[in-house]
């Protein structure tokens, strides 16, 4: 089978994006990925065929301002300048990231099946649900029913408004209303999503994909006391200073039980001081989540579901957007604490709780666990065109 992955630039995106890729190949199939400039070296020295998606720059008229305009008239000028490009690789599937949808659109265009990658839990609003982005657990009981209620009603406006603005977008450049994708590729640990009364017939929990962008293993500082591992989000709605203050406040001994060891994993390390028990850089994040004690991380989800995965428990220190979901729905399971106002004192504190008390690296154990019986992301897609 011939496949289109398409994604935007985002590492949060691009990166599951590949390893879906790397995931097709292993089966057999033949995966192209279409992505921005700074990943197709990346993607191509895993093994991966990988073109430039165009039109990811904004035109001088571009609003950045309105996410939907944004999301869906740009997606709309981005299908009709990547359909030849998509022609050309004669794909039997194309599978188009959640926020890059002229993937679907290039692929209704062209008449072929698509199929949607969501790397994160389910967003779709729901009758059950309070609005995604709230944090909040569904309400309990009556007045719990109402606050959700009330508060969806308070989105209906904004979604009403994006739906208008999709459509618009898909009638400019000759396509239906909407079809939606024959599959959502929900690539998430089931523990971080949410039970809803109307889970849609077409989303599969698929578990997460994870790329490693290097071949690197990180040296360890010496020492001989908890491996603390530092991920700075690489998300622009993450939050500002989180590699910056640790490498500041995190003093073994002081801040830090004497001994601690400290690792601030980023994909650029340039331009802070490190001190001699940190190291700061590249590196594989899942050899070295596998020694490691506590993650202190910005919420976003391919950090929090590594760290699940691994058994390793969280300080977490979110920005806005799905970091702040992402970040109450841990602390609920309780496999994290979260840290907002970003502080020294409180990451100190919240760092030494979380290893202090073992029932967090429990509750993250069962949250990885929860991976297994997910179903397979490739045999989804196999019968998504069969």
């Amino acid at each position: 089978m011939r496949v289109a992955v398409v994604a935007g630039p985002e590492a949060g995106h691009a990166f599951p994006a590949i390893a879906l890729c790397l995931r097709f190949s292993d089966a057999g199939d033949s995966p192209t990925l279409l992505t921005g400039r700074a990943w197709l070296d990346t993607a191509r020295s895993a093994g991966i065929d990988a073109i430039e998606l165009l039109g990811l720059d904004p035109d001088a008229g571009d609003d950045d301002s309105d996410a939907g305009a944004k999301l869906h008239e740009r997606a709309a000028r981005m299908a009709l300048i990547n359909v030849p490009a998509l022609r050309g690789l004669k794909p039997d599937l194309v599978v188009s990231d959640v926020i890059t949808a002229c993937g679907g659109m290039a692929a209704e265009l062209l008449r072929v099946p698509w199929v949607e990658l969501s790397p994160h839990p389910l967003y779709l609003p729901s009758r059950g649900l309070p609005p995604i982005g709230s944090g909040l657990a569904p309400g309990i009981g009556v007045r719990g029913g109402l606050r959700d209620a009330v508060m969806r009603a308070f989105t209906a406006r904004s979604i009403r408004a994006g739906e208008r603005q999709r459509a618009a977008a898909r009638t400019s450049i000759g396509l239906p209303v909407d079809t939606g994708p024959a599959r959502r590729l929900i690539a998430t640990l089931p523990a971080l999503e949410m039970p809803r009364p109307d889970w849609p017939a077409e989303a599969v929990v698929v578990g997460p994909l994870h790329f490693e962008p290097t071949d690197t293993v990180f040296p360890l500082p010496p020492g001989d006391g908890p491996l603390i591992v530092v991920a700075p989000s690489t998300a622009v709605i993450g939050t500002v200073g989180l590699a910056e203050l640790a490498l500041q406040q995190l003093i073994p001994g002081r801040t830090l039980p004497a001994g601690s060891r400290l690792v601030v994993s980023r994909l650029a390390g340039e331009g802070v001081v490190v001190p001699p028990w940190a190291t700061v850089g590249l590196g594989r994040q899942d050899e070295l989540l596998r020694k490691a004690d506590a993650v202190v991380c910005g919420g976003g989800h391919g950090m929090l579901s590594k760290a699940l995965l691994a058994g390793v428990p969280a300080v977490v220190a979110p920005g806005g957007g799905d970091q702040w979901e992402l970040a109450n729905r841990v602390v609920r399971q309780g496999s994290a604490l979260l840290v907002r106002p970003l502080t020294a004192e409180n990451l100190i504190a919240a760092i030494g709780e979380v290893l202090a008390d073992a029932r967090y690296r429990e509750a993250a154990r069962r949250a990885g666990d929860s991976v297994v019986g997910v179903a397979d992301p490739v045999e989804v897609c196999h019968r998504a065109i069969r």
